[in-house]
């Protein structure tokens, strides 16, 4: 079994991407020390995770339970590693899609996580670690993701009026931390820009590495980072003039290939 869990849980644009860019590359240099469930590992669980933020109800939640439990029992022999379970998703969907207003969720599917891997690991260590951000540019990241990646039409003033209480990052995890009981540990991003493996290394220092090992894992740049302002502006005029998914999603990358050949 494994001798600590690392329940890694958002929130998004905190660096999550780069975070789990630095384990996947490092992959088998940790391996022996390290076992590793990133989020392409766990489709349909963050599938469930996503639609129980949205609609809170029983029966979806029932399903992320379930789902959680095939990621346990599915798990090979790792004795005495650390299994690192890194998805930003298993907060639930980015606020601001679909109506969602905040993380509330995120205390709910945690404590979920935590019963079932203590039901089955009962003897290993478990510890959740919450990446976060200052509210200004948290919500300019997530924003900027929701213009991107979804039909968002708001213009950024509005959607930082809007979900300005989604980005106390620092208020969820004293919710997090006040119901479920376990360790929780966080570092701001803003805290990481000088570290040798960025927003990774408050990560890795819960995995208790050799030295040695440490100081030789390769540093990845920066993943999934913000589109300039005059390419944002351009996809929201998109969001905004073409109302179904394909045409949207077509004009969309029609500009991220224009601005890619400048």
């Amino acid at each position: 079994m494994p001798r600590r869990i690392i329940l890694h849980a958002g929130f998004h644009k905190t660096g999550t991407s780069s975070i789990q860019a630095v384990l996947r590359e490092n992959r088998v240099a940790l391996k022996k020390h390290v076992a590793l469930r990133l989020r392409w590992h766990m489709k349909d669980l963050v599938a469930a995770t996503r639609g129980y933020s949205t609609w809170r109800d029983p029966l979806t939640l029932i399903k992320v339970q379930d789902r959680f439990t095939r990621l346990m029992d599915e798990l090979p022999g790792m004795p005495r590693r650390t299994l690192v379970i890194s998805a930003e998703e298993l907060a639930g969907h980015l606020p601001g899609r679909d109506e969602l207003s905040d993380y509330s969720a995120a205390p709910v599917l945690l404590y979920a996580f935590w019963e079932i891997a203590r039901a089955r690991f009962p003897e290993a260590d478990i510890l959740i670690y919450l990446s976060t951000r200052a509210p200004g540019p948290w919500l300019e990241s997530a924003w900027a993701e929701h213009v991107k990646a979804s039909n968002m039409t708001l213009e950024f003033e509005d959607f930082a009026a809007r979900y300005q209480g989604a980005a106390d990052l620092e208020g969820m995890v004293g919710e997090v931390a006040s119901r479920v009981p376990v360790p929780v540990h966080h570092r701001a991003l803003e805290a990481c820009t000088t570290l040798p493996l960025g927003p990774a290394d408050p990560l890795l220092d819960l995995c208790d590495l050799p030295p040695s090992l440490r100081a030789a894992l390769t540093p990845v740049p920066p993943a999934n980072t913000r589109l300039n302002a005059d390419v944002l502006r351009a996809m929201l005029e998109a969001n905004r003039t073409h109302e179904g998914a394909d045409a949207r999603n077509a004009a969309k990358a029609e500009i991220l290939k224009e601005a890619q050949a400048r």
